[in-house]
């Protein structure tokens, strides 16, 4: 979709910018301007009569939706269940794609803030203080994917009780050398909460939490990778690895494969998200299963809700959804 502007509408028209802005909002244009304007915007071949509109009634049936690396599969499922749940009502969706950039989720908080879009849907990666200022100054709504906050309506993933979960399964296996490879823990969901289902688990089954079997990296299968060889060219090494995603545990896996290491006869290991490519490894991943696009589907159907002209927009709408998972039991794991 191609949204024409004030700047394309002015150069196609031949007047200024200002012309434009005073046709949109009713005020004085010569009658020979504003024939010229409305024949140029009944002509396009652009979609842009909603952006005029949305200039005088500051609705625009958009969306903006924002998200940390769309060529994931997990970003894409929830962008389709987004997608699904905001076109029943008429709604199209702008994707700003972060590439797991803080500075440019930011940016793109701001250039929601003053583009034309009815509601923001945020894939959160964390929420700084930054994060929060802006979108406190937002006036449209906001509901933010994968984190929990008690500032916006929110739907998130129990990432506490699916690692803790995923933990307990090697610890019932016999596994007491369990390492964890995860992420930082400004990322409450997946570096901080994942990590405290990690730690809790063992405490439950008595077994100490070693510093040495605790690695932290990104979310790419090079950091896997790296991050297993450390763990594995150490003086004590682990009977085990638990990862906080698939792309990190299949990077483990090559380094594993690569030096001779036999899954799960030699070492065993598991991950959270239940990616295609946990599938198609061998062997195949034991992994967390989320319900992304459910996710994505939840979050439209909030902002839908907010959006409702019935009702009008109100901050007081704070519904937060908590999505479950399911254990995908494979061979990873001896």
């Amino acid at each position: 979709m191609i949204i024409i502007n004030i700047i394309e509408i002015a150069k196609l028209a031949g007047v200024s910018k200002s012309t434009i802005s005073r046709y949109l909002n009713d005020g004085y244009v010569s009658d020979k301007n504003r024939l010229k304007i409305q024949k140029i915007i009944n002509s396009t071949a652009y979609k842009p009569l909603c952006h005029a509109k949305a200039l005088r009634t500051k609705i625009t049936n958009l969306i903006g939706v924002i998200v940390p690396k769309i060529s994931t599969e997990t970003a894409s499922r929830v962008v389709e269940g987004i997608s699904n749940e905001v076109s029943k009502y008429g709604y199209d969706i702008l994707i700003a794609n972060t590439n797991l950039s803080v500075d440019k989720e930011i940016k793109y908080l701001e250039i929601f803030k003053n583009n034309q879009v009815d509601g923001i849907i945020f894939m959160a990666t964390k929420l700084t203080e930054k994060h929060l200022s802006i979108m406190d100054s937002i006036e449209f709504p906001i509901v933010v994917i994968a984190q929990k906050t008690e500032n916006y309506p929110c739907v998130y993933y129990d990432d506490y009780n699916a690692s803790k979960d995923m933990v307990k399964l090697l610890l019932n296996k016999g596994h007491r050398e369990i390492a964890f490879i995860g992420v930082t823990e400004e990322d409450i969901s997946v570096g901080f909460e994942r990590k405290r289902g990690y730690i809790d688990a063992l405490k439950e089954y008595g077994v100490s939490y070693k510093e040495e079997f605790f690695k932290k990296g990104d979310f790419s299968m090079d950091s896997g990778y790296k991050l297993a060889a450390e763990l594995m060219n150490q003086n004590e090494k682990p009977k085990a690895i638990f990862a906080v995603s698939d792309s990190i545990a299949v990077g483990a896996m090559q380094y594993l494969t690569d030096m001779g290491y036999k899954i799960p006869e030699d070492i065993s290991i598991c991950s959270i998200g239940d990616s295609k490519m946990s599938r198609v490894v061998t062997p195949k991943l034991t992994t967390a299963h989320y319900f992304h696009k459910t996710a994505g589907e939840k979050g439209g159907e909030i902002m839908m809700e907010l959006l409702n002209k019935n009702s009008g927009y109100s901050k007081k709408i704070m519904k937060k959804i908590n999505l479950g998972y399911r254990l995908e039991i494979r061979n990873s794991i001896k």
